[in-house]
């Protein structure tokens, strides 16, 4: 089946883990936008986002 969105991580889009811009190839946002809501929501008290983001960054596959 081709042509199906995969959530992975990106390998050439990536400033730490390719976290964000897997997220936003995956949803069509901005790489940067979605970095600064994930900055912004762990400045603004929601340090669980640090958490989230290491672990999407253990169970998301890499786009090789």
């Amino acid at each position: 089946m081709t042509g199906t969105k995969k959530l992975t991580r990106t390998t050439g889009d990536k400033w730490v883990g390719g976290v964000c811009g897997g997220v936003a190839r995956y949803t069509g946002v901005d790489p940067n936008l979605v970095r600064l809501a994930v900055v912004v929501l762990t400045v603004l008290g929601f340090g669980s986002m640090i958490l989230v983001y290491l672990v999407a960054w253990l169970l998301m596959p890499a786009d090789v």
